[in-house]
C-alpha cells in the first residue's frame, strides 16, 4: 500500500515499501533458506500487516520470484562491471587478475546476492536456477570472446576459447564460494596470490 505506515509511524512510498519487503525476505533467505519465508514472517519483520505484503506481491510465490529477479539483476550488473577485457588488449595475466579482483570485491560487498548465485540454498524456486543457468551461459560466451585471441599470442597451440572460458569461470566461482564460506581464511590477498601463480603457469 503506497504510503503505508510502519509500527514506528514512518511512511514509505510504494517503491520503498517493496524494496523494504524484498530486503526483509532476502535476509530471511540468507539466514534460514527459502523454506523459512512466510508472508506472516515477512510482515512481522517489516512491522506491517500481511495484506500489505499481498498487495505488493500477490502471494508467497510472487514475493520469492520478485526477490530472485532483483538479486539476479544485481548480479548481472556486477558481472558486467567485472567483465574480462579482450586478452589481446594488454598483459593477459594482469587483465585476468584485474577482472578476478573486481569480481571478488563484488562478492565481498554483496554476499547475500552471491550466495544465491554461487550457493543456492535448498528449496530455491525454479526461476532462480533457470536464471543462474542463463546468466552463466552469457558469462561464458563473453569470456570465450575475451580469450579468443589466445593466451599465447602468436603461439602454435592457442587454447580452446570455449574450454578455457569454462575453466576460468569455474575457478572464479570457487574463489567466490571460498570468500563466502570463510572470508578470514580465504582473504582476497590470499586468493589473488594463488590466482597469479595459476595464471602465470597457464600463460607461459
Amino acid at each position: 500500500m503506497a504510503g503505508a505506515t510502519t509500527q514506528k509511524g514512518k511512511r514509505l512510498s510504494g517503491e520503498a515499501r517493496r524494496e523494504q519487503l524484498l530486503d526483509v525476505t532476502g535476509a530471511i533467505v540468507a539466514r534460514s533458506g527459502f523454506g523459512a519465508v512466510s508472508i506472516q514472517g515477512v510482515a512481522a519483520a517489516a512491522g506491517i500487516s500481511r495484506p500489505i505484503v499481498y498487495e505488493h506481491f500477490g502471494d508467497l510465490d510472487g514475493l520469492l520470484k520478485a526477490l530472485v529477479r532483483r538479486e539476479m539483476a544485481a548480479a548481472r550488473e556486477q558481472v558486467s562491471a567485472t567483465q574480462l577485457r579482450d586478452l589481446s588488449e594488454g598483459d593477459p595475466t594482469e587483465l585476468m587478475l584485474e577482472s578476478l579482483d573486481l569480481f571478488l570485491g563484488a562478492v565481498e560487498r554483496h554476499p547475500d546476492t552471491w550466495r544465491l548465485v554461487l550457493m543456492p540454498p535448498e528449496g530455491a524456486p525454479p526461476n532462480l536456477r533457470k536464471s543462474i543457468l542463463r546468466g552463466r551461459a552469457a558469462v561464458l560466451e563473453r569470456l570465450a570472446h575475451s580469450v579468443r585471441a589466445g593466451l599465447r599470442p602468436g603461439g602454435a597451440d592457442p587454447p580452446d576459447p570455449e574450454l578455457t572460458a569454462s575453466i576460468l569461470s569455474a575457478i572464479s566461482d570457487e574463489y567466490g564460494r571460498l570468500v563466502l564460506s570463510d572470508p578470514k581464511r580465504y582473504s582476497p590477498e590470499r586468493l589473488h596470490a594463488h590466482a597469479r601463480w595459476l595464471v602465470e603457469h597457464l600463460t607461459t
